[in-house]
């Protein structure tokens, strides 16, 4: 830190390293997973103890199997294989497996950071469960959440903090989520009314843009749908119902088979750039890992999808890559000290705001969003869904992926639900509700 003083159990502590937090009894679950992809279940969630074995030690790895299958099973993901390589997860799956190893070293201080943001509701309420029973064995738990009425359920004060700084400490007592609004945004904000909003029904006769037939990869199964000009369609279900590999599986990152066309142009498998260029264009639901370049600047991200148009005879035309940054920037209404900051330093929903301009300076015919506002505070949230309102009304075809369902409620004019890596039930108008999009999920 630059300043301050840390105390534990009232005694000034200087903690200088992850190892150091760690034999102090704090752990920490980011936002940002930190899993090692190449590493096996078992091997990831066993990682904090590798550090205190001897170089010349052997691993027992039945026994790490063992504790990595009672991790798992104690967050109800038992059926996970221990020896499955962490790559093959989904996104959910993953948040699963690094709060499982975090659970497990018995911290006396629990710093979660938005740890259900990839989560189905069953699997949050299981791990709003364990928080509960860690907090009745006396855990400390830092709960880091823009998920307003879990904070309530869960907390017994609440801290908001803006702009990097400490507004207000409350008690939980009587809180109601528009006060924590306000301490937030610095703002009243009608969140019943933008909660309660329908989006628009668009006519049937606008053109179909994206076209899917027949779409089989992992996790799908014969997908086949369309997206028209102007429409914002919504893609829900729970994790295991294939939704999470949709995006990869359209944009081109994985194998597949079936027909995928933009514009009538049938997309290549496995080739992302020539999806690009035929007009699609994917905001990955990993930030950190698929999304953005966070060691970079502002301006490089901006321009990372398209570093042809900014450049000459292998030489970056530096005063092109401005402009166009500094034109997105106003466009998405990101919040930036200047165009040379890293990504890294900005909150989760100006990071969004840079990775969506990203996508956008490829002039896309589809825009594919998967968990578009994952890890996002409640004002920034609104300001995404305006642009995506304004894109669409531009005459893209958007694509939300979510496990959020007021977030699809609220945009989408039409919502594919899927279970079993097929589509379970197509919802329009009035008919998109969270019931009627439960019940497709988990339909026998």
């Amino acid at each position: 830190p630059d300043g301050g003083e840390s105390r534990i159990d009232g005694s000034p502590a200087t903690i200088a390293s992850p190892l150091a937090s760690r034999a102090a009894g704090i752990t920490v679950v980011y936002q940002e997973l930190a899993l090692c992809p190449t590493l096996t279940i078992a091997e990831n969630i066993m990682m904090s103890d590798m550090a205190a074995r001897s170089s010349l030690s052997f691993v027992p790895r039945d026994q790490m199997r063992r504790e990595a299958r009672a991790a798992l099973t104690r967050l109800g993901m038992g059926a996970l294989d221990p020896d499955t390589r962490v790559s093959r997860l989904s996104v959910a799956e993953m948040q699963l497996v690094e709060i499982a190893g975090a659970i497990r070293q018995r911290a006396r201080v629990l710093v979660l950071d938005e740890p259900n943001s990839a989560l189905s509701k069953r699997e949050s309420e299981r791990l709003f469960e364990i928080v509960r029973q860690l907090r009745g064995e006396g855990v400390t738990v830092i709960y880091v959440s823009h998920h307003l009425k879990e904070v309530l359920d869960l907390a017994d004060r609440v801290t908001v903090m803006r702009d990097g700084r400490t507004i207000e400490t409350m008690d939980n007592d009587g809180l109601s989520e528009d006060r924590l609004i306000r301490a937030m945004v610095g703002r009243d904000l009608d969140t019943a009314a933008q909660w309660s909003l329908q989006a628009e029904a668009r006519s049937d006769d606008a053109p179909i843009v994206l076209s899917v037939e027949k779409l089989t990869a992992p996790g799908l199964d014969r997908l086949s749908f369309h997206a028209r000009a102007g429409e914002i369609l919504g893609i829900g279900g729970l994790p295991d119902s294939g939704k999470d590999m949709l995006g990869e599986a359209l944009f081109g990152l994985c194998q597949r088979s079936g027909r995928v066309t933009v514009d009538g142009k049938e997309l290549r498998a496995a080739d992302p750039q020539a999806s690009i260029r035929s007009g699609m264009a994917l905001v990955p639901a990993d930030r950190r890992g698929a999304g953005a370049l966070l060691s970079m600047s502002v301006a490089n991200n901006v321009v990372s999808a398209s570093l042809p148009r900014f450049s000459l005879a292998g030489f970056m035309r530096r005063g092109a890559v401005r402009r166009e940054a500094r034109a997105q920037v106003a466009r998405l209404d990101a919040r930036i000290s200047h165009l040379g900051q890293k990504l890294a330093t900005l909150s989760g929903g100006n990071q969004q705001k840079i990775i969506l301009g990203r996508s956008l300076v490829t002039n896309p015919r589809v825009l594919v969003l998967h968990e578009p506002t994952r890890g996002v505070d409640v004002g920034a949230k609104a300001e995404i869904y305006a642009i995506l309102r304004g894109i669409a009304a531009e005459g893209v075809a958007v694509v939300m992926i979510s496990s959020e369902i007021p977030e699809l409620i609220m945009n989408a004019e039409r919502v594919l639900v899927l279970r079993n890596g097929g589509i379970s039930g197509e919802l329009t108008g009035a008919g998109i509700n969270e019931e009627a999009i439960l019940a497709r999920a988990m339909a026998s």
